[in-house]
């Protein structure tokens, strides 16, 4: 056995199904290895769209996603997927090829220093110098990005260790690190110290952050809330933590969350901010939420808590434990006034669109392909205005909505919704992007013809790079400063070209047949909205 087999034997015995990448030289042994493995492999038209489409697949199935890419651009290309995927906490396996061992250092053809260069945003990286510590590295490497706060972790594997015999495979059951302990149970002490100030409460609200989806632990929450009923505001990447029309459920907060959802958080006196990181997009003034409230912070990972404003509360552990935890606490709490006012709140406060009936209204759109969509679907959105307007108008019934809101990488939610259809091919999968990220990788059109993937996308097409348009229109008087998109492809023919089905919606008069007619049947499917150049979210 050499060690490329041995790779793909602890793929093997990890239960992966799928392999996103790109073949070169430096990790060719890996793929000739492969070739008789169980493992499929989808071959993507660039490398960074293996990280999201790896990153898709991991957030519907729970499984670190696995991507393989060669050394020296391969690997660095990879680089700003593995960043998306570090920023949102996604568990990720990266493999990348090197130059022979006896080669590194001297800036031979396709050098490049990947676990240097990405050693600010992976959760742990490994240069393997020896082939028969290959099954121990892919053992620790899995447990390292699944536990704990979830991330991807980098295996760097020259060619000559891919080559090099392994004397024996034995592929470890059980992982013993003596520096990596993460705490998963939550303190008792603190737990009771939350269950008493819950008790107090008169205005308790909880913040859901992408931490609670991570670990699992909806059910939970929504079993939590419901008992209580406590109201939950969520994060952008907290989005799906319960049905956007549970009547405890109060929208996203931050600089584009519902006015009622951060009016709720100030007014609070009791805040549990739980698997959110208390970043800018979601809290831009901090000292608002611990101004005459008590703030309590649950999160997996210690290093978040207290790093971005001090909670009074302070609660390491994983949502889905704590969760467990607080609902064998036997306490009541009395808020009914406060559920009144958040409603009215939400009745009064709602923001009003006046859309311009010449064009797709994208907030009725995606209303509308929200309410028509399989209860279980899967929502994919990708960067700019197509985010926020998404985040504020699609409806979340039984599924999930998928987007990247710690990087904010454009051109994400294409490959991360092949993932998430190769994941579970039996869900309704609709990946939402603009004109702009489209293009970011539209090349992945060829990937889903190859590979049979039947996401359906819509893009949202005004010709323009809309949010830096939108943040030039308020900062910079209108001066427009290369943001026009003149030159994009006809999208018609580019569909015809990859053999798709194409619809093009001008205005809302249609919408209902369109979107009726997009999501009829399984196939691919590509939608060009005409939207207002001008529409601001």
């Amino acid at each position: 056995m050499t060690g490329a087999d041995a790779i793909v034997k602890c793929l093997e015995n990890e239960g992966v199904e799928y392999v996103f990448g790109y073949p070169g030289v430096a990790i060719c042994p890996f793929y000739n290895s492969i070739l008789e493995s169980p493992v499929q492999t989808v071959l993507i038209r660039t490398e960074q769209n293996a990280a999201h489409a790896a990153s898709g697949l991991t957030r519907v199935s729970g499984k670190p996603g696995v991507c393989a890419v060669t050394s020296g651009p391969g690997a660095t290309n990879v680089i700003t997927g593995i960043a998306t995927a570090f920023a949102d906490s996604i568990p990720l396996i990266c493999i990348t090829g090197q130059v022979n061992s006896s080669l590194l250092g001297s800036d031979v053809f396709q050098e490049a220093d990947i676990t240097g260069a990405v050693e600010s945003f992976v959760k742990y990286s490994y240069l393997v110098r020896d082939a028969n510590d290959i099954p121990r590295i892919f053992k620790e490497a899995f447990h390292i990005a699944n536990t704990g706060r979830r991330g991807p972790v980098l295996i760097d594997v020259p060619i000559d260790v891919q080559n090099a015999e392994v004397k024996k495979f034995v592929y470890p059951e059980t992982v013993s690190m003596r520096t990596y302990k993460p705490t998963v149970k939550g303190n008792m002490v603190q737990i009771k110290k939350v269950v008493a100030e819950l008790t107090r409460a008169k205005r308790p609200i909880i913040c859901a952050g992408g931490g609670v989806l991570l670990s699992g632990a909806q059910e939970e929450l929504l079993a939590f809330v419901e008992k209580h009923e406590i109201p939950v505001v969520s994060t952008m990447m907290g989005i799906g933590v319960m049905p956007t029309k549970h009547p405890l459920y109060f929208g996203m907060v931050g600089n584009n969350g519902k006015p009622y959802a951060n009016r709720a958080m100030n007014e609070s006196d009791l805040l549990l901010m739980v698997g959110a990181r208390v970043a800018d997009r979601a809290v831009n003034q901090p000292d608002l939420i611990t101004n005459n409230k008590i703030l309590v912070h649950i999160d997996v990972d210690p290093a978040e808590i207290g790093k971005n404003v001090g909670p009074s509360i302070p609660l390491v552990g994983d949502a889905k434990h704590i969760f467990e935890d607080f609902l064998l606490q036997d306490f009541t709490c009395e808020h009914k006034q406060w559920l009144e006012t958040l409603k009215e709140y939400r009745k009064t406060m709602a923001r009003k669109r006046i859309p311009n009936p010449a064009y797709v209204d994208p907030a009725g759109f995606i209303t509308m392909l929200s309410e028509k969509m399989e209860d279980d679907g899967i929502y994919v959105a990708d960067v700019g205005q197509n985010q926020i307007w998404s985040c504020g108008y699609h409806i979340v019934k039984k599924g999930r909505f998928l987007t990247t809101g710690g990087m904010g990488t454009m051109g994400y939610s294409i490959p991360a919704a092949m993932g998430a259809k190769l994941a579970q091919p039996e869900r309704q999968v609709i990946a939402v992007c603009g004109d702009g990220s489209f293009q970011m990788s539209m090349m992945e059109l060829a990937t889903m013809r190859q590979h049979h993937v039947p996401a359906k996308i819509v893009v949202l097409k005004n010709n323009y790079l809309g949010m830096v348009r939108e943040f030039q229109h308020y900062n910079y008087k209108d001066n427009y400063s290369v943001v026009d998109l003149s030159g994009s492809p006809d999208l018609e023919k580019l569909s015809s070209a990859y053999d798709m089905k194409f619809l093009r919606l001008e205005n809302m008069d249609e919408a209902n047949e369109k979107i009726d007619e997009f999501l009829k049947q399984d196939e691919s499917v590509l939608m060009e909205c005409i939207i207002d150049p001008m529409d601001l979210v």
